[in-house]
Formats: structure tokens, C-alpha cells, sequence
């Protein structure tokens, strides 16, 4: 009788988590009377945390997304796939 091997894959899904911490972060750019479009694509393009108000915490969220899944993320979503 043969034995088959399984085989194990975690696919590491922070959608959710990133959807969650960026709707923080747009909030809180908001709710101090920022463009929060304009402000999150600055810092997706430049990496310079300054583009995120400290406000709410929003700017030591955003160090906690990492930039290349989060453009990945974003891709994925407007390409519905």
C-alpha cells in the first residue's frame, strides 16, 4: 500500500489586515482635513512617512504595511482578481 505525502501550503492572506489599517489611516488623514487619496499615494510612491499624519497613530500604522504587498494588494482589487 503506498503512502502519499501530503503537502502543506499557508498562504499568507492580510487582505483583511490591510483593508483594515488603511481605512484607519484614510480616517484619520480626513478627519484632519487632508486629500487622503493624495496623501497615501505619496507615500506609496516615496516611502516617506511624513505624507501620513501622526493623528489616531496612523503614521506608526503604516509602517507596519509592507509597501510591496500593499501595491500588490491594490492591484489585485482593482483588477478584481
Amino acid at each position: 500500500m503506498h503512502e502519499q505525502t501530503m503537502e502543506f501550503s499557508v498562504v499568507k492572506d492580510n487582505k483583511a489586515e490591510i483593508k483594515k489599517t488603511l481605512t484607519i489611516i484614510y480616517d484619520a488623514l480626513k478627519e484632519k482635513g487632508y486629500n487622503p487619496i493624495n496623501q497615501i499615494v505619496g507615500y506609496i510612491l516615496s516611502e516617506d512617512p511624513t505624507y501620513i499624519t501622526t493623528y489616531n497613530k496612523a503614521r506608526s500604522l503604516v509602517r507596519h504595511i509592507d509597501r510591496d504587498e500593499l501595491l500588490q494588494e491594490l492591484v489585485k482589487s482593482y483588477l478584481d482578481v
